[in-house]
């Protein structure tokens, strides 16, 4: 049965197919894609012409060249995945649906993934709810060398331990006691330690992280996100060029690159940024359980930087572009390294104070960021997740052990409270949704505006 809505459309290729020596499909390249080609064929079948089937991962001249010297056959068992993904849909939603209109509203509706997220949306508000805030303190308190000549040289610690255990401060009366104590504390180092540490540029980018980045850093909806990728993908008019494919295809679970995009960005990488490049490129592990049918989301040519795009692209096509060509250069450079530096300073009345420095050894691949040795500027594309405390962006000054140090100003005791989780927003559900296992990178978007719209 073919749709009201769609009798035009299929008539118009019905007409076409018939002056046609053999016919090629080249509907996305995922299970609907297939289910869509293999309908097409369906109704073709009459014409008696060869039907071959093309994937196509990105809109360039090479990409579609590439897929036209290697055609196909319907792949029978994905369209199968479709249909029953179909149906499961169909299940879940028929069933429950009538129920929601009966016992709550009409108008509302359930779905295989929908229905999970909002449970999960609902259980994180219970727990909210739920949550009783417990009151603690911390102490800080600056330090300089005892020593009069090295006066100069203050550094910030954080009481760590007192008598040998956690320093757990619950209320303002202990927190008091405590600073009257070490104001009358003499202190030594009692332990230095430095260590390198590197940090790992992140895989480069799937549908999933996409949409989450997008929220994190832009505020985009997974909708707009996926939209915006869809109009890169399908390409712009660039001077010269005509109508150019900007991207791969963005709906892929997988972080997988080709051989020749690898090289690609190794070549791009030897030419602008050769200290950080490594000596071979960097592999990435799939999830389990992934579908791994296209590689992952990168820029069609990496030679086609953001700032060669400005002017041509409106503002939000830019800054998804550029994060999807920044976060695949960046996953083929070697990583950042640090000096980690701590410092454990014990005072005579068994309160013990830590700090930290970390001074940067060698950008890698935040050099793309135009970071250097102490630079910590933020770009457009924002900072990563999961990036190092503050306290650990200063350098130390040159330490002893066994030195004595003092105060150079009063302690300062500052209260909290432990604050419940946070409520979910678009990019920590759909990370939530992700780990889990639920739902598909092609559908999240879906389901987020299906949650939002819905009253």
């Amino acid at each position: 049965m073919v749709s009201e809505g769609k009798k035009k459309v299929l008539d118009e290729i019905r007409q076409a197919a018939r002056s046609a020596r053999q016919i090629y499909l080249a509907s996305d390249p995922d299970r609907k894609g297939e289910a869509i080609a293999y309908h097409i064929a369906s109704e073709l079948t009459g014409l008696k012409k060869p039907i071959r089937r093309v994937l196509v991962h990105e809109l360039t001249p090479r990409g579609i060249e590439a897929a036209l010297a290697e055609p196909g056959e319907i792949d029978l068992h994905k369209v199968d995945a479709q249909k029953a993904r179909r149906a499961l849909d169909r299940i879940v939603g028929y069933t429950l649906s009538p129920l929601l209109w009966e016992r709550v509203r009409r108008g509302l509706s359930a779905g295989r993934v929908q229905s999970v997220a909002v449970r999960l949306v609902c259980d994180r508000e219970s727990e909210i709810r739920s949550f009783v805030p417990v009151e603690y303190w911390t102490i800080t308190l600056e330090m300089r060398p005892s020593d009069p000549s090295r006066s100069s040289s203050v550094f910030a610690a954080r009481l760590d331990r007192i008598k040998g255990k956690k320093a757990e401060i619950g209320t303002a009366a202990e927190a008091r006691e405590t600073v009257d104590r070490i104001l009358s504390e003499g202190f030594r180092i009692a332990g230095l330690s430095a260590d390198e540490k590197r940090r790992q540029p992140s895989p480069p980018l799937t549908t999933s992280r996409l949409q989450q980045e997008g929220a994190r850093r832009f505020r985009f909806s997974a909708k707009k996100t996926m939209q915006l990728a869809q109009k890169l993908y399908e390409g712009v008019e660039l001077p010269g060029q005509g109508q150019t494919g900007l991207i791969t295809y963005m709906r892929t679970d997988s972080v997988r690159l080709a051989p020749e995009a690898q090289e690609m960005a190794r070549s791009f990488i030897a030419k602008n940024y050769p200290g950080a490049l490594p000596a071979k490129s960097p592999a990435y592990r799939n999830k389990k359980g992934i579908q791994d049918a296209h590689e992952a989301i990168r820029p069609t040519d990496a030679v086609r930087t953001p700032d060669s795009l400005e002017g041509i692209l409106d503002r939000d096509l830019l800054r998804v572009y550029r994060l999807i060509w920044q976060s695949f250069l960046e996953s083929q450079m070697v990583p950042a390294r640090y000096l980690l530096t701590t410092v454990t300073i014990e005072g005579d009345k068994e309160d013990t104070f830590r700090a930290t420095g970390r001074r940067m050894l060698d950008p890698g691949f935040l050099v793309l960021r135009g970071e250097g040795v102490r630079s910590r500027k933020k770009t457009e594309v924002g900072e990563e997740e999961g990036e190092e405390k503050d306290e650990e962006e200063t350098e130390l000054p040159l330490l002893h052990e066994g030195e004595a140090v003092e105060a150079a100003a009063p302690p300062v005791s500052l209260q909290h409270f432990t604050e419940p989780p946070p409520r979910y927003n678009e990019a920590s559900l759909i990370r939530e949704l992700e780990e889990k296992g639920i739902g598909r990178p092609s559908t999240y978007a879906t389901i987020m505006s299906t949650i939002l719209d819905r009253e």
